[in-house]
C-alpha cells in the first residue's frame, strides 16, 4: 500500500493505492492522527487504486473518522469501486461514511 497526501485549500486528500489490510490499515490511522496534531481535521480518502480492503481497513476507517469528528473534522471517501464498494455495500457502511463519485463532490460537501 501507498499513500500519498496532498493538500487542497484547507482539507487533505490521502491517495491510497494497492491494499488496505490488516499489515497496512494501522498506517492510516498513524496519518489521520498526525494530521490531527497538525490541526487539519478535513480529510478525503480516495480509494480510486485500492483493489482490496479488509475488516481492519474498514476498522481503521471507521476509527479515523470518529477521531476526526471529536474535532469537528469530517472524513470523506471517494472512488470507491468494484470490490472495495462491496466490502462497503455488505458492511452497510455506505450510510455510516459520507461517499462521493467526485473529488470536486466531496470538497463542496465540506463548504456546506
Amino acid at each position: 500500500m501507498e499513500i500519498n497526501q496532498r493538500e487542497k485549500d484547507d482539507l487533505v486528500v490521502l491517495d491510497i493505492e494497492g491494499e488496505i489490510d490488516l499489515y497496512n490499515a494501522p498506517e492510516i490511522k498513524d496519518i489521520i492522527n498526525q494530521l490531527i496534531e497538525e490541526q487539519k481535521y478535513n480529510v478525503i480518502i480516495n480509494l480510486e487504486q485500492v483493489s482490496y480492503i479488509d475488516s481492519s481497513g474498514i476498522g481503521a476507517l471507521i476509527s479515523s473518522l470518529s477521531n476526526l469528528k471529536k474535532y469537528q473534522g469530517g472524513l470523506k471517501i471517494i472512488n470507491v469501486y468494484a470490490s472495495v464498494r462491496k466490502v462497503f455495500e455488505l458492511t452497510k457502511l455506505t450510510s455510516f461514511f459520507e461517499i462521493y463519485d467526485s473529488e470536486d463532490a466531496a470538497i463542496a460537501s465540506f463548504n456546506k
